[in-house]
C-alpha cells in the first residue's frame, strides 16, 4: 500500500539484471479492495508497474514473489492471486522453476518469518524449486546494531505506519536476493 515492496523489487531487478544475459521484470497483482477503501485507507495512487496475469508467470524462468503482510501471512489480493494459477497448477506449468520470497511487515513480530513460511506452501504445491537467501548474503545477515527487515527466507522491511522507507541495509539484501536467484535459475536454463 505504501510502495515498499515495490522498492525492494526495484532493488531485486537490479540484483538480478547485474547477472549477465538475465533479464528482469516488474509486474503487481491486481488490486482487490474498491477504490473508496483505499482513500479512507490512505492509499497513495498505485504505480505504472504493469499488472501481471496468472499466464505471463510460466513465461519466466525463475520468479521471486514479493507482498506485504497481513497478520503474518501475504496479503489477500496476492493470495486472490495465486488462488488465480489453477490451470498453470493443473498443466504443472511452473514446475521446476526457481522462486523466492520478499516481503514487508507492519512491525518486527510482525511476521518476517511466518510470512514466508506460510508462503512457501504455494510454490511447493506447483512444484517450484524454493530458493531462500540462507545466510549468503554475509555479515548483513548478522547486523545487530540496527533494527532491520529480512531473514534467510529473503529480504524484508518494516514498514510500520508507511513513515519508515527501507534501509540500505534492507535495500543490499534485496539486491543480493535479486543477483543469487538470477544465478541459479540462469544455471538451471542453461543445463535444460
Amino acid at each position: 500500500m505504501y510502495g515498499h515492496v515495490e522498492k525492494l523489487a526495484e532493488e531485486i531487478k537490479k540484483g538480478a539484471q547485474s547477472v549477465e544475459g538475465v533479464e528482469a521484470k516488474l509486474w503487481q497483482v491486481p488490486e482487490t479492495l474498491p477504490e473508496e477503501v483505499l482513500v479512507k485507507m490512505g492509499a497513495p495512487p498505485k504505480s505504472d508497474v504493469p499488472v501481471i496475469s496468472p499466464a505471463e508467470l510460466a513465461e519466466a524462468d525463475g520468479l521471486i514473489f514479493g507482498f506485504p503482510t497481513r497478520f503474518g501471512m501475504m496479503a489477500a489480493q496476492f493470495k486472490a492471486f495465486l488462488d488465480a494459477t489453477g490451470g498453470l497448477w493443473r498443466t504443472q506449468s511452473l514446475a521446476g522453476k526457481p522462486a523466492g520470497i520478499f516481503y514487508s511487515t507492519g512491525s518486527q513480530g510482525g511476521g518476517q518469518e511466518t510470512t514466508p513460511l506460510t508462503a512457501i506452501t504455494q510454490l511447493v504445491h506447483h512444484g517450484m524449486l524454493f530458493v531462500p537467501v540462507g545466510y549468503t548474503f554475509g555479515a548483513g545477515m548478522f547486523e545487530m546494531e540496527k533494527v532491520k527487515g529480512g531473514t534467510p527466507y529473503g529480504a524484508g522491511t518494516f514498514a510500520g505506519d508507511g513513515s519508515r522507507q527501507p534501509t540500505e541495509l534492507e535495500l543490499g539484501l534485496a539486491f543480493h536476493q535479486g543477483k543469487h536467484l538470477a544465478a541459479i535459475a540462469k544455471k538451471l536454463k542453461g543445463d535444460a
